[in-house]
């Protein structure tokens, strides 16, 4: 097979990334219900649409603020910049985004317990069927790693041995999934520390992998994405310090 994956029906040419996004969203949601369904919410009907709503807004402003300070070059402002700024996004400012939403909104409604274990295995979920669909698109999405001699590169479109980041983030996840349910099993957890854990471990994965992607724009010798992860882990240090001290 080759990469990028273009594949072709009935004459018309599809956008494999595209497809398997808008996948990626509704399974995610379909293993949502189902855990809601066959789990013990402590959460209202009511507060947990509120909560639902809160992490949408802040995943569509994040991932697209993020994803324009990936690359925050402007020439002039026009309609074809907004629609520019409006198509790029990022999981990583989605994930932030959504949980700076989750949080406001619960101040709104005075919702005190945490929300976020019921979405953690669909969020991941969610990444995984979109990272393969970011790997099938090669060199025309900007996950793609750096050149390497390594045995792991791979031509993803443009005739170069690279570091292919969304296999390597497969992998992660793959074996992410395992270790949190590992936890789960021998261990109880209080309500949210699942959620907890699965961000500070992303996001720290993320913070390293960073270094093998030909990013462009800097600040303090770091990517806006890794500049996300450092407030990430900063938003969470207190639950890193009390796992430090166990």
């Amino acid at each position: 097979m080759k990469i990028p994956y273009e594949p072709i029906l009935f004459g018309i040419q599809l956008n494999i990334h595209l497809i398997l996004e808008y996948l990626a969203f509704f399974l995610a949601y379909r293993y949502y219900i189902y855990l809601r369904k066959n789990t013990t919410d402590s959460i209202k009907s009511s507060n947990r649409l509120s909560i639902i709503l809160g992490a949408a807004i802040g995943a569509f402003i994040g991932s697209r603020l993020v994803g324009f300070f990936e690359n925050p070059h402007i020439d002039n402002y026009n309609l074809k910049l907004l629609i520019s700024i409006f198509n790029n996004k990022t999981i990583m400012g989605g994930l932030f985004g959504g949980l700076i939403g989750v949080e406001l909104a619960k101040k709104l409604i005075g919702e005190k317990k945490s929300s976020g274990d019921l979405f953690t295995y669909p969020i991941m979920l969610g990444i995984f069927i979109g990272r393969i669909g970011c790997f099938l698109s090669g060199v025309n999405e900007f996950t793609y790693g750096t050149k390497t001699t390594l045995s792991t590169g791979m031509d993803l479109g443009d005739g170069v041995l690279r570091h292919p980041i969304a296999l390597y983030e497969l992998v992660f996840l793959t074996l992410l999934a395992l270790f949190l349910k590992k936890i789960q099993k021998n261990k109880t957890l209080q309500n949210g520390e699942l959620f907890k854990y699965f961000m500070i471990s992303y996001f720290s994965f993320r913070f390293l992998i960073e270094f093998i992607k030909p990013n462009t724009f800097f600040v303090l010798g770091l990517s806006s994405i890794q500049l996300l992860c450092v407030l990430c882990i900063i938003f969470y240090s207190k639950t890193i310090y009390n796992l430090i001290k166990q």
